[in-house]
């Protein structure tokens, strides 16, 4: 189905500004059609030849009344014979109130056509649409919230609803529902539902509220001067202690360019504000545990280091200082993860610093090798970044030590990643003296290339190719491939 946007480009004249007042109006009315019962539509008039006609634009279901529209009527276009209160509001730019026969639902309906008004024009109409009135006494509530209506209705036809500046209405945004208070211009209370009557005492106050200003309730005083003086809704949470918030938002009710009164929708947000503590708590952990997690590595490495400067034999000094490469590049993901939050990471940060460790630890002052990163890499796990962290950092460790051996004049080494939506390669090349050409994976004997075979096929689900570069490049060329996401997405 086309959002409102398209269907205003495709159905009507409408430039950008007129499409983002009516995306205004049709993101905050939710109180208007609560408020008076009704079914909400917006019709805007249409650009075809032939007699005038109207689409419908957005359409608004209450939650506190039962809804006349089983369908939906977005995308609908109907003629001035049709929906002749329609026109008449939008042709004279007044309210319009009657009752009558809609043959789209087959029965007799009671129908306000509200003028929508942008810039001084009237730009589109919104009925409030509700079963014929039955002969009843309409309860005290019932008459509050209706009039509350009125005024916002006749905000609309004056083009001061919907707010210029509107504040965001989220799903945790206050319905009507959910408690209403309706003030005087002096923030008095002139009406309280029982929902919201309920709120305020779970918030501790129990004294009566009919006739108390909004301030005395517990509300800060600034914020509701500022709905009143700026005239344009603000958001409030009222905190009682770490268990109770209750979230308000204030409407302001203008005529005349006057503030005269106000709407203010509450809303008990305690569980949700308790799970969200919760939630940054456990992230809170989560962080610190990585961050003990990468000292308590560090530490290791360190105790590595000491017992390797005891060693005398070359073999069992490198095979210590390997080891301390190895725990560093894990230790690298758990200190990302310390610090951004969360299971994942970019691996692409992941690269570097396993680049800038290898040239400080590992590149001879007589072979200088000069390092590159080429392309972006996906974000992964946390445990499939750590193997293929320690996968990296062999296959660097071994052009070096491979490529560039002693006598030789150093070079350069490239790590390329190329991501596709379902696979990563990690290429290594480097343009040193090159493996022999009938090379065979199979028969290296290597422990750090075992450790490359052994991460690869069995941790990542991976494969691995290592071959002479293609002329004219020189070196070696080694490839990992992964799996980062469903063949079948």
């Amino acid at each position: 189905m086309a959002n409102l946007s398209d269907l205003a480009r495709q159905q009507t004249d409408f430039g950008a500004a007129e499409r983002a007042h009516l995306r205004r109006l049709v993101g905050s009315w939710g109180p208007l059609s609560d408020l008076s019962f009704a079914d909400l539509l917006l019709f805007a008039p249409t650009t075809g030849r032939g007699e005038q006609g109207y689409v419908v634009l957005g359409q608004m279901r209450p939650a506190t009344a039962q809804t006349m529209y089983l369908d939906d009527q977005i995308g609908q276009v109907v003629t001035t014979a049709d929906r002749p209160l329609v026109d008449l509001a939008f042709q004279t730019g007044d309210i319009q109130d009657k009752e009558v026969d809609l043959r789209s639902l087959g029965r007799r309906v009671s129908v306000t056509a509200v003028p929508v008004v942008f810039q001084g024009r009237v730009i589109a109409v919104v009925t409030r649409e509700t079963r014929q009135s039955e002969d009843r006494v309409p309860s005290e509530l019932e008459l509050a919230y209706v009039d509350v209506f009125d005024r916002l209705a006749r905000m609309m036809a004056d083009g001061t609803f919907p707010f210029p500046f509107e504040d965001a209405v989220t799903e945790e945004s206050p319905r009507v529902g959910d408690g209403s208070l309706i003030l005087e211009a002096d923030t008095r209370v002139v009406y309280s539902s029982p929902n919201a009557v309920s709120a305020l005492h779970r918030a501790g106050y129990h004294g009566r509220i009919a006739d108390r200003r909004l301030q005395d309730l517990g509300f800060d005083a600034a914020v509701v001067a500022s709905a009143y003086r700026l005239q344009v809704p603000v958001i409030e949470e009222l905190e009682r202690g770490d268990n109770i918030t209750i979230l308000s938002r204030i409407l302001p009710l203008i005529e005349d360019g006057e503030v005269t009164g106000a709407l203010v929708l509450l809303r008990d947000v305690s569980d949700l504000r308790r799970r969200d503590r919760m939630l940054v708590s456990m992230d809170a952990t989560i962080k610190e545990i990585h961050h003990r997690v990468k000292n308590n590595l560090q530490t290791v490495s360190s105790l590595l280091r000491i017992q390797g400067r005891r060693l005398e034999h070359p073999e069992a000094k490198a095979a210590i200082d390997e080891s301390v490469r190895r725990i560093q590049s894990i230790a690298i993901i758990h200190e990302m993860l310390a610090t951004s939050g969360g299971d994942d990471v970019v691996f692409t940060d992941v690269v570097q610093p396993i680049m800038d460790m290898a040239e400080t630890t590992l590149v001879a002052s007589d072979r200088p090798i000069k390092f590159r990163l080429v392309g972006d890499g996906p974000t992964l796990s946390a445990a499939k970044a750590s193997s293929l962290a320690v996968v990296v950092t062999e296959l660097i460790q071994n052009s070096i030590e491979h490529g560039f051996p002693a006598g030789t004049e150093g070079g350069s080494i490239t790590v390329e990643l190329v991501t596709s939506p379902t696979e990563l390669r990690v290429r290594v090349h480097d343009d040193g003296v090159g493996v022999a050409p009938d090379f065979e994976l199979a028969r290296g004997s290597g422990l750090g290339l075992t450790i490359i075979a052994t991460l690869t096929s069995g941790e990542l689900g991976g494969d691995l190719k290592i071959r002479p570069a293609t002329p004219p490049q020189r070196g070696t060329v080694a490839e990992v491939r992964v799996q980062i996401g469903d063949a079948n997405d």
